[in-house]
């Protein structure tokens, strides 16, 4: 299978469905439709027509109706504070590279619109993935925290 990444978030149904598939927490279609176009930067993966397979195509393999396999994006103020989130494989598709050239496209854009001292952070939940990025835990000086609008 071949991968191409794209610039922009993925579609909305895309990103409910990654979110989903890839276990992580759901959120109102309402609040990504509004907050989609909102990203300080966003990429997602489309597995390509040349691949050998019709996922792009049918919707096999776990891409949706687009061929969208993977998401990452980056949301804040766009000078001093960016927070990576979203970052999404679907599982069909993990371990071929897609997240990590996800996350080099967003540490790319980082660099190149950052400026010095701006705080970049994100929530991992993959030991040992963000660290290749430069990224540390922030305990003992810092906690993450978070508060789900009910």
């Amino acid at each position: 299978m071949s991968y191409e990444l794209r610039d922009g978030p993925p579609s909305v149904d895309d990103f409910v469905r990654l979110r989903e598939v890839a276990g992580m927490a759901p959120r109102p279609r309402e609040g990504v439709e509004r907050g989609l176009g909102n990203s300080v930067y966003a990429v997602h993966a489309v597995e390509t027509a040349g691949s050998g397979s019709n996922s792009a195509v049918d919707g096999t393999a776990g891409a949706g109706p687009d061929g969208t396999v993977g998401m990452a994006r980056i949301v804040g103020d766009g000078g001093s504070v960016y927070h990576v989130c979203d970052m999404a494989v679907h599982p069909d598709h993990q371990g071929r590279g897609i997240g990590s050239e996800m996350m080099e496209a967003v540490m790319a854009f980082v660099d190149a619109d950052a400026p010095s001292g701006a705080y970049v952070n994100l929530m991992a939940d993959v030991d040992g993935f963000y660290e290749r990025f430069g990224f540390a835990e922030t305990r003992p000086a810092s906690k993450g925290m978070y508060y789900r609008v009910e």
